[in-house]
């Protein structure tokens, strides 16, 4: 695909109507909150035509619609129109959520058929590092058939992407005016309540490099072969223990990139995995799913490098299905507690300054709620994500369309180790064409 246009049209700012109490307007940021890295998570999701939406009228209408009902819906999620102050609270006086309307001078189907990870950069409001202190922006894009694809960034200071989804479908349910529409719980800093992190940078992480981001599909078929691959035959049971979807998903495209951009083991340097995981069910008591904030965590581990060499995979996808059962209540009642997980940010965030550590990231979508917006013209036909600024990061998200049950791995990494890892021989032989 070339370079599309995306022309900015309109630009407003939407308020919650009506406006937030006097007594809401203060909301202390969590320990978990403070300790994450100040970004933007984005999310598009696209919806074709329906009918004679194509009208101009029918647009205008469908615009002072989504105006309105996010204006509602920022009542219950009030906020998210504030703004982050130092890195402490959130200033909830209704400054309100930068909202944009844009022209996309192409097809929609033109552009789902085969998206371009970089241009749908710019059907997002900011870039994803432009963060500042807004908490909530949103990007509404018209194609020429009259199909929309909305962009929505929050800020990872706030919110994980649990919580986005959660915004996302309460915003859908208010407008299509479902009664059911979710209200969600803040309140996170009495559970985990801030500290002074004096001697820690948030931002370590984030990189200067030119990222290169691109997806990769794999199909329904592909995930559970990778699963069956990865099983333990190491044990006594019957049948053996097979990964997850993401831990076999993880544990291949670790050893492939490894594999294609290193080769070797780096002696100079410590590789290390993170995955991310939602520790509300891990509370005692478990958290509701309603409740707002950057409630997870990272399970980490060093794999070995000899076992990727030898292709022994199988042992990674395990160390890191064990690596994630460890974050337990144990585990979050010494969390809960700040300064000794502070003081291992802080060991962690040196080691990667000075290049010590070589980490690859994982989230997952998966599973969450994401094709479930709908605002009352039918669900998306397809959610995408953007460009992000970290070296090594794989987002998961589930196929839409055509490859429905498989998983999309957007991988961000720089130039020359993408263009290594896009073209390793047993990488491509699981993925899907796009």
């Amino acid at each position: 695909m070339g370079d599309i246009k995306v022309e900015v049209i309109s630009r407003d700012t939407i308020k919650p109507s009506p406006p937030t109490p006097t007594h809401l307007r203060h909301l202390q940021l969590s320990f978990l909150d403070q300790i994450l890295t100040p970004t933007f998570i984005p999310i598009i999701l696209f919806y074709p035509v329906d009918g004679d939406a194509k009208a101009d009228h029918d647009k205008i209408q469908r615009s002072i619609w989504l105006k309105k009902t996010l204006s509602e819906t920022l009542i219950r999620f009030y906020p998210l129109a504030g703004r982050v102050k130092d890195n402490i609270s959130i200033d909830c006086s209704d400054q309100g959520v930068p909202y944009l309307e844009a022209q996309v001078h192409c097809q929609l189907s033109d552009f789902t058929r085969h998206p371009d990870s970089m241009i749908l950069n710019k059907l997002i409001p900011f870039a994803t590092d432009d963060v500042v202190d807004i908490v909530l922006a949103i990007q509404v894009n018209t194609f020429k058939c009259g199909g929309i694809a909305i962009g929505v960034c929050i800020s990872h200071k706030v919110a994980d992407a649990w919580s986005m989804v959660m915004f996302v479908n309460g915003w859908a349910a208010v407008a299509r005016r479902d009664t059911d529409a979710v209200c969600p719980q803040f309140g996170l800093a009495s559970l985990f309540p801030p500290i002074n992190l004096s001697g820690f940078d948030p931002s370590t992480g984030i990189t200067k490099e030119k990222i290169v981001t691109k997806r990769f599909i794999f199909s329904s078929s592909s995930v559970a072969a990778l699963r069956e691959k990865y099983a333990d035959h190491s044990t006594t049971e019957d049948p053996p223990r097979r990964p997850t979807r993401i831990e076999a998903l993880s544990a291949f495209i670790w050893g492939r990139f490894v594999a294609a951009s290193h080769g070797t083991a780096d002696t100079e340097r410590v590789c290390t995995m993170l995955h991310a995981v939602n520790i509300r069910p891990r509370m005692d008591p478990p958290l509701p799913e309603n409740y707002f904030g950057n409630i997870i965590r990272f399970a980490a581990i060093t794999p070995s490098m000899e076992d990727v060499k030898e292709g022994k995979c199988h042992a990674l996808a395990k160390q890191m299905g064990e690596a994630i059962e460890k974050i337990d209540g144990d585990y979050i009642k010494k969390l809960r507690e700040g300064i000794q997980h502070l003081n291992f940010l802080k060991k962690r965030a040196e080691k990667f300054t000075k290049g010590e550590i070589d980490s690859f990231r994982f989230t997952s979508f998966c599973r969450f709620p994401v094709y479930e917006a709908d605002f009352g013209w039918g669900k998306p036909i397809w959610v995408g994500s953007a460009s992000l600024p970290f070296k090594n990061l794989v987002t998961f998200m589930d196929s839409g369309g055509s490859n429905e049950g498989g998983i999309e791995a957007w991988i961000n990494s720089v130039e020359e180790d993408m263009a290594k890892f896009q073209g390793d021989n047993e990488l491509l032989s699981f993925v899907s064409p796009t």
